[in-house]
């Protein structure tokens, strides 16, 4: 008798283990750069001045901004797989001529290199992951997967300082480079197993993503189309980019934060190991909330609000431990957003609309930084902190009452601009089922999440099929 049919949804269940293995080997390697800590240092004692170091940073977040979109689409063209091997070895080359070549254009150079392997990698990872999972019939696992490797890539950082202080001691920058160098090409060996299953033309039997037969013009005119044509992922795009934005670019300022309390120096890595620590705990929390409603988001994002406010304002060390559960809120809510946008794809350019998101990360974050400095030249770090929770507190508003109208419109959908009743019965005198999200596409059940609906679960699936 065959009973291969029992042993199915084991097979299943091991490749979706394998698969997130596979990221979270993938994650580590990659945050794992010895150099994240003394990078600073090293052009410090190359010569440069601050302004040339501010000049480096600018030259980093312009090209992640430049490429962000274009590597997106590039994703969708190509192998998702080839790129994430590639994204590590730039970033190596560019690690490897800092510690070589030390001087301002190399270090220029390798900027360069780093932005562009972020930008790969950006879209790319997600793209990926959440096909092959929803392949497997396993996208309701995403947020917890996703939420996993966000944590651990936060301890891989955290682990990388602890490292680097007496690797450092031992052989200096070119030992720190090296071992760099060496997680990165690491991180390309564990890339090239990640499994990847997408047709060159037309629909995948084995997955639901179609993947367009056009080259780089026609996926890009497929993602600016899909993002116009439904509002839930022009909320998802928007959510994903203020949420994640704003405490990415805090994060940079919390060892200033920490300086302001009066604790002596070498307290200072504490509270922002606390902090880093309380960001990994939101990252694993995130797969509790993987059917939250629009409200329970809002709660989320109101309570790390009230949170990094009340934290910055005591201007104690103590006030860390609140500002940590905020931090660890903001990472939940970064995910949980994150989890909606893919969702809500359904064409074939994924990693295109991903990476739109992405641009909105960093455009915000830029926006953020040139605020923190104008800021700071009236007001102290705690008193910029606490504002900046007003943005928060302002989103969770806009969820809460924007899920309380949807109750009453009873899962409304678009069709380009317009809201039609998703009751509405068609010209043929049939009446359409409730889980019907466009006119020009296929239909599918309740996977589709809209920002203003708390009806719908943020990773719901349809378990009779991949």
């Amino acid at each position: 008798m065959n009973i291969s049919f029992l042993r199915a949804p084991d097979t299943r269940d091991a490749r979706a283990k394998r698969l997130a293995a596979t990221f979270y080997t993938y994650t580590f390697f990659d945050q794992f750069i010895l150099l994240y800590p003394f990078y600073a240092l090293l052009f410090v004692d190359t010569g440069l001045s601050t302004a040339e170091i501010s000049s480096l940073l600018v030259i980093w977040s312009v090209t992640a901004i430049v490429t962000e979109v274009p590597s997106g689409v590039w994703a969708d063209v190509v192998s998702r797989r080839r790129l994430l091997a590639l994204a590590p070895l730039l970033a190596a080359t560019g690690f490897a001529l800092w510690v070589v070549a030390p001087s301002y254009w190399v270090f220029a150079a390798g900027f360069v290199l780093w932005g562009t392997s972020g930008a790969l990698q950006s879209g790319a990872t997600e793209a990926l992951v959440y096909t092959e999972l929803d392949r497997l019939g396993a996208a309701d696992r995403y947020a917890a997967i996703t939420g996993r490797a966000h944590a651990i890539a936060t301890a891989a950082v955290m682990a990388s300082m602890a490292v680097a202080a007496p690797l450092f001691a031992l052989g200096g920058y070119p030992l720190v480079g090296a071992a760099s160098v060496l997680a990165c090409v690491l991180a390309t060996a564990v890339a090239t197993t990640f499994p990847e299953h997408r047709e060159r033309a037309g629909k995948s039997e084995e997955s639901e993503e179609e993947t367009s037969p056009g080259g780089y013009a026609a996926i890009l005119r497929d993602g600016l189309r899909e993002v116009r044509a439904h509002r839930s992922i022009r909320r998802a795009l928007l959510l994903v980019a203020v949420v994640t934005a704003l405490w990415g670019a805090l994060e940079e300022y919390i060892p200033l934060l920490a300086v302001g309390t009066g604790v002596a120096e070498h307290v200072v890595p504490l509270l922002v190991l606390l902090v880093s620590a309380g960001t990994a705990v939101g990252g694993v929390l995130a797969a509790t909330g993987r059917r939250f409603t629009d409200r329970a988001l809002a709660g989320i994002l109101g309570f790390g609000a009230l949170a990094l406010a009340a934290g910055a304002a005591s201007g104690l060390a103590v006030g860390f431990v609140v500002i940590a559960a905020a931090f660890c809120a903001f990472q939940m809510a970064s995910v949980l957003a994150a989890v909606r946008l893919q969702q809500s794809i359904t064409g074939p350019a994924r990693a295109t609309v991903t990476s739109l998101a992405g641009l909105g990360v960093d455009v915000i974050a830029i926006l953020f930084y040139g605020g923190y400095a104008a800021a700071s030249t009236v007001t102290g770090n705690a008193t910029i902190f606490a504002v900046s929770a007003v943005p928060y507190a302002v989103v969770a508003l806009v969820l809460f009452f924007g899920g309380f109208r949807s109750r009453r419109t009873a899962a409304r959908t678009d069709l380009g601009d317009s809201r039609i009743e998703v009751n509405h019965t068609d010209l043929g005198g049939s009446q359409k089922a409730a889980d019907r999200t466009d006119l020009g596409g296929p239909q599918r059940a309740a996977d589709r999440t809209d920002l203003g609906d708390p009806q719908m679960g943020v990773n719901r699936t349809d378990l009779g099929g991949p």
